[in-house]
């Protein structure tokens, strides 16, 4: 049921994607994409470096004894990232796989969950933070006052969002973390991960380390700020500058509208309309808006599409026997058990 609901959202975004371009003007959509040129690849490097900086930010979460090495997370994250934007799966579909994978790399499942779960939370907390900054910059350059105040009352619902989901990580909310991640991920990704209450443990230890968090943080941060570059290269790549004040607004609060669209797969229709908005609101035209969302979607594709074919290597390594003489089995933590700081973590089984 869920599945055909993610697939149903998907298709009504992509219709709203289609109407959107076709309101906008196919022509003047494409004269506006084919002025960037050379920035598209920019673009795309830019996102390079920005889903990277996820990654570390993950990597960060674990402790100095567990942690994985630091390419087998900026693999996965590159991975997590592709399914999340162009699979018909909600947005936290390919988390959920990113933490079954992990698993192939000697990291006990419940670490594993526990990780991604934290990791989940603090960057949607650093995103909350940015389009804080992105709400503080619109205000200052005088902007629309209904779109201030509209985008205020979205952050204050956020907020509480954001303070439920940390509050079902602790023991309180485990029946609810329970319910809800299996139903958007699939009870066989889930199973994977071991036991709720291992999970529980985990989640704890990770909290402990109030160092490792807050360096994470910086580092989700940091590539939030980063991802403004894209929307300053475009509209200067289509003769249509603008300060760097109004790309931090446009993308800030573009990434508020997608989190909020989280079940809808990729948030397609959703960032196209956000953005039409937000560009109204510096007098840029919507064809150009437009345009930069399309440009933004072929630097999903030029990541994702070899983000999924890693994924799919790293199935096929998993379940056919031939390879490294045997498939790679997930270690799943059992609740409250110790963890051995002896084993060998990112190192994939073969």
């Amino acid at each position: 049921m869920v599945k055909q609901a993610g697939v149903a959202a998907w298709l009504v975004g992509i219709a709203a994607l289609v109407a959107l371009t076709l309101w906008c003007g196919l022509d003047a959509v494409g004269q506006a994409i084919a002025s960037i040129g050379w920035g598209i690849l920019l673009v795309v490097v830019v996102r390079t470096v920005t889903v990277a900086v996820a990654g570390a930010g993950w990597w960060l979460l674990f402790s100095a004894k567990l942690r994985p090495q630091l390419g087998t997370c900026l693999f996965l994250r590159f991975i997590r990232e592709a399914i999340n934007v162009l699979l018909p799966v909600a947005q936290v579909g390919g988390d959920v796989i990113g933490a079954r994978l992990l698993t192939t790399y000697a990291v006990p499942g419940a670490l594993a969950a526990a990780s991604v779960i934290v990791d989940i939370l603090i960057q949607a907390a650093a995103q909350f933070l940015f389009a804080a900054l992105g709400l503080l910059t619109l205000t200052a350059l005088g902007a629309d006052h209904a779109l201030a105040r509209s985008t205020a009352i979205g952050l204050a619902i956020a907020a509480l969002l954001l303070a439920g989901f940390y509050f079902a990580q602790r023991r309180g909310g485990q029946r609810i973390l329970q319910s809800i991640v299996p139903r958007l991920a699939g009870d066989r990704e889930w199973r994977v991960l071991g036991t709720i209450d291992a999970v529980y443990h985990n989640l704890a230890m990770i909290y402990a380390a109030r160092s490792s968090l807050i360096a994470s943080s910086i580092v989700h941060m940091a590539g939030w700020v980063i991802g403004v570059a894209e929307v300053w290269i475009v509209f200067a790549c289509m003769g249509h500058p603008i300060g760097i004040g109004e790309a931090l607004v446009i993308e800030s609060l573009m990434h508020a509208v997608r989190g909020a669209a989280f079940a809808v797969p990729s948030a397609l229709g959703a960032q196209e309309g956000a953005l039409v908005l937000l560009c109204a609101a510096f007098a840029i035209p919507p064809e150009q808006a437009i345009a930069l969302s399309l440009v933004k979607r072929a630097a999903d594709l030029a990541l994702g599409a070899p983000g999924l074919l890693g994924w799919q290597m790293l199935e096929w390594r998993r379940l056919v026997p031939s390879y490294h003489g045997a498939p790679v089995r997930a270690s799943v933590l059992p609740a409250r058990a110790p963890i051995d700081p002896r084993s060998r973590i990112g190192r994939a089984k073969g």
